[in-house]
């Protein structure tokens, strides 16, 4: 945990798809979040002294053999608990309520009417929209609890017990769908548990700074810049901790963007005095790739083979006994079962667990327990340029997952010349810091066209444009039909080798962000 005696809220994870969303809407609101496993102890969470405790919403039911419980012990620490879906279902069954099948399931938009005022609702109306998503609900209630609010087929959609503070909501606050739910949230951290919201991201900086030092002492920091805000932030902030005791080690894979390399190049020679390191492996990385379609092997082959050349040139940077990531909270979650909960992992992340213990190095990871918005935050108070901390995010595996299927040096010069017409348009128009995320797909397939009176059989490039904040949960952008249209021209005129440009309208969930 980030600080034993920080004002924190703990977010027990059932295998909610949503955790993460939980936390971010927390600290949203200038309190510290944390995930942790439902299996934690009671004498764990006394340890860490929470403000409060979430249940998160999970799959299973809590009326089946091996349902992921806690310990029931937390109802008696005097701590205020918020359970969610499956969290508010698991929290009134170990109070004596009954659980069961819902003759009708609740998924969606749900019309929802507060019918008692309590803490938990203050400030909101008394007709709401809610986002339900549960096949399981409470249908009977011991006296000690009370009903909240109610919808046409959830009798108990928020409850309270009278003999102690748990709330319980059968609806997910923490989704944009659920309008009122931020407020709701906010409702249960400082009406609720009593919180003051001194999570702010100056204070973070400067404890962050204090135990880098305490960690690295007068040895010498390697860090691998990749032309993301994540790394970029990385390295000012061990900067601004360490000075010249910093080393950045860039490796160009040939998969970044256009004129990217050089970009990374610039700005880290013009903002900080470090010793930087710039590796031309383009052709090695190709070489690798070739003939390799299934991208988790593209994203294992790439990881490995950075490794192997950061390896190489790291040897040359003497002193050296620290390795700087720039790690998220979210990678952390998906990549390694850290909270304990039976998630499922959706994609393996380059930088979580990629290095070998051969390297030799201890990790420093100072961004390790923040989302990416609060990461830009930080760049900002750094005084890192605006175009850098609010660069579209790019995947470490680069172009390589947005070519479907095997990379080639042809298909990567088709993919960076129309990546680069869209991010210029979307400039053009002033979209840029509207949309979360933009860029452009190379698809394996040709489609007919017409061109110059010619029958033409030629790539197809996919447009993805996304609003989120906080990249968990993403719908489409809306990119005006002019604009589109003006994209769309400008690839098909200007990229030799597309006939045909089309839009993706797909939201996360069901869909991810990326393509592979």
């Amino acid at each position: 945990m980030i600080e034993e005696n920080k004002e924190k809220i703990l977010i027990l994870d059932f295998g909610s798809q949503y955790a993460q969303l939980i936390a971010r809407r927390v600290r949203e609101n200038n309190v510290y979040s944390e995930i942790v496993s439902h299996k934690i102890t009671t004498a764990e969470i006394q340890k860490a002294n929470p403000k409060g405790i979430i249940l998160s919403g999970g799959p299973a039911s809590v009326y089946v053999k091996n349902a992921p419980r806690c310990d029931e012990g937390i109802a008696t620490l005097g701590i205020p608990i918020l359970g969610i879906c499956y969290g508010m279902q698991l929290g009134c069954q170990m109070l004596g309520a009954t659980v069961k099948p819902t003759p009708t399931r609740e998924y969606g938009r749900t019309a929802c009417t507060v019918n008692n005022e309590s803490k938990l609702f203050k400030s909101l109306v008394k007709d709401i929209t809610v986002w339900m998503s549960h096949g399981d609900q409470v249908v009977e209630l011991p006296a000690e609890f009370e009903s909240l609010a109610f919808t046409r087929n959830c009798p108990y959609a928020a409850v309270k017990y009278k003999k102690m503070a748990f709330y319980g909501v059968q609806f997910h606050p923490e989704v944009t769908h659920t309008p009122q739910g931020s407020q709701i949230i906010r409702n249960f951290l400082y009406e609720i548990c009593g919180c003051t919201g001194d999570w702010k991201m100056y204070s973070y900086i400067e404890k962050s700074v204090s135990d880098i030092r305490r960690q690295v002492g007068d040895r010498k920091v390697v860090c691998g810049l990749s032309g993301g805000v994540d790394s970029a932030v990385t390295a000012a902030l061990i900067h601004k901790a360490i000075g010249n005791h910093l080393s950045c080690i860039f490796v160009d894979n040939g998969l970044l963007r256009n004129y990217e390399a050089d970009e990374v190049i610039k700005t880290f020679k013009e903002n900080f005095t470090v010793d930087l390191h710039a590796i031309d492996a383009r052709n090695r990385f190709l070489e690798k790739l070739k003939g390799v379609t299934d991208p988790e092997k593209k994203r294992k082959i790439i990881g490995y083979e950075f490794i192997e050349i950061f390896k190489e040139e790291a040897k040359k940077i003497s002193q050296a006994k620290f390795l700087a990531q720039g790690t998220l909270y979210p990678d952390v979650i998906e990549s390694i079962p850290v909270h304990g909960g039976p998630t499922a992992t959706i994609k393996s992340h380059h930088n979580v667990g990629g290095l070998p213990a051969e390297l030799g190095f201890e990790l420093v990871e100072p961004l390790r327990f923040l989302f990416k918005d609060e990461v830009r935050k930080i760049g900002e108070e750094l005084g890192l340029p605006e175009e850098l901390v609010w660069r579209h995010p790019f995947p470490g595996p680069g172009l390589a997952i947005r070519i479907i299927g095997e990379v080639t040096k042809p298909q990567l010069e088709i993919l960076r010349k129309a990546d680069r017409i869209v991010i210029e348009e979307i400039r053009k128009a002033g979209l840029y810091r509207s949309i979360a995320q933009c860029f452009a797909v190379l698809l394996p397939l040709s489609t007919v066209g017409v061109m110059g009176d010619e029958r033409s059989y030629e790539n197809v490039i996919a447009i993805r444009a996304v609003e989120t904040t906080d990249f968990m949960t993403a719908d489409w952008y809306p990119i005006p039909h002019e604009i589109l249209g003006i994209i769309s021209n400008r690839i098909i005129n200007e990229v030799n080798g597309i006939n045909r440009v089309v839009y993706d309208i797909s939201t996360k969930p069901p869909s991810t962000i990326e393509w592979e």
